[in-house]
């Protein structure tokens, strides 16, 4: 049938229902659907990355007007790189790559924390039971090295990362232990908790879910030293954007913000419905829902938002890689953080 054939009572009524279509109604009034804002993301695919995969899970983003095309990197140096050729936007990262990232060119800004003191040291086999009963750390791993012959081998992740950088902060400010007394290991995240399992390694810098999980698989397995102890305050992953992402879409990034802070509270306030998100997101049938509910109710899992809390520790941090001469020295750490969107976000209740 031709269009000017149509009645003219029902054109009016097609026209309105298309007029419905491409308009949203808001307090009883009606404005134009606006098309999301898409945000490239880069993240690493591990527990301290939590409040992405909540914010996923839950589908909060398309809710906010974001549309976030996530892409998963296996660590932070992959990231740095990607981050440098101007691909992304947001990441999820570890506080130590994004100092890399900073002294590389990249102007990142840290927009809000992940969380804070997530970093322990766990044993297992032999070393575990002596360290229990040794007068002091530095004597557990003298004792290890006399009984077996060899230093202790502790797993981390590579150099520049924080699990890295905590372990030889314990080992050297805190624990005194001798150098000649331990072998540092550099590993991925994955091979982290392989090592530990094979028995490759007598202990592992690391964090959740690796420490539940390995202490649900091996029964000689144990936390020796938490978080706060290794290192005070330690900062961990954050959500930082790009200064360009905030001068083109600053309202992009209050609403993610506002979603990190959301999830945030989720997390701490509701672990059983964050392990099931985190089971359907970054667990993908290879976690168990009942082994991320432990991660998430861990004392080693401590997620926050405000990137006040982590200022001082990263400067700690940054100036301690330094003089491992594990990274270059950022000139300006607190530059590096922008804490307006957190403060508006926890005033409006995220």
């Amino acid at each position: 049938m031709h269009p000017n054939s149509v009645p003219a009572r029902r054109r009016q009524v097609l026209a309105g229902a298309a007029a419905l279509a491409a308009c949203t109604a808001t307090g009883g009034a009606l404005r134009p659907a606006r098309a999301a804002t898409a945000l490239r993301v880069a993240y690493i695919p591990i527990l301290p990355m939590a409040q992405l995969f909540v914010i996923q899970a839950e589908g909060w983003a398309a809710e906010a007007g974001l549309e976030l095309a996530a892409t998963s990197f296996s660590s932070g140096p992959a990231m740095v790189q990607a981050l440098a050729s101007n691909r992304f936007d947001v990441a999820y990262i570890g506080i130590g790559p994004a100092m890399v990232a900073q002294t590389h060119g990249v102007d990142l800004k840290v927009v809000a924390a992940n969380g804070i003191d997530q970093i322990a040291l766990l044993g297992r086999g032999a070393f575990a039971a002596g360290f229990a009963k040794a007068a002091s750390p530095a004597a557990a791993f003298a004792a290890f090295r006399k009984q077996a012959g060899r230093p202790v081998r502790i797993a981390t992740l590579p150099k520049g990362s924080v699990p890295d950088t905590v372990l030889h902060y314990w080992l050297r400010e805190v624990a005194h232990v001798d150098p000649a007394d331990v072998r540092v290991l550099g590993f991925g995240e994955n091979r982290v908790t392989q090592a530990l399992l094979s028995g490759t390694v007598d202990a592992a810098s690391t964090l959740e879910p690796a420490l539940t999980l390995v202490q649900e698989r091996d029964p000689t397995a144990h936390v020796l030293v938490g978080g706060e102890a290794m290192f005070h305050g330690q900062p961990g992953a954050v959500l930082a954007v790009t200064a360009a992402l905030i001068k083109a879409r600053p309202a992009a990034v209050q609403a993610l913000v506002g979603l990190h802070v959301r999830a945030t509270r989720l997390l701490r306030r509701h672990p059983h419905r964050a392990a099931a998100d985190l089971a359907r997101t970054l667990g993908k049938g290879l976690l168990s829902e009942a082994t991320l509910l432990k991660a998430v109710t861990s004392p080693a899992f401590n997620p926050i938002a405000d990137p006040g809390r982590i200022l001082a520790a990263t400067e700690k941090m940054n100036d301690y890689q330094a003089a491992l001469d594990h990274i270059a020295k950022v000139p300006n750490v607190a530059g590096m953080f922008d804490a307006a969107f957190y403060a508006k976000a926890a005033k409006q209740g995220g």
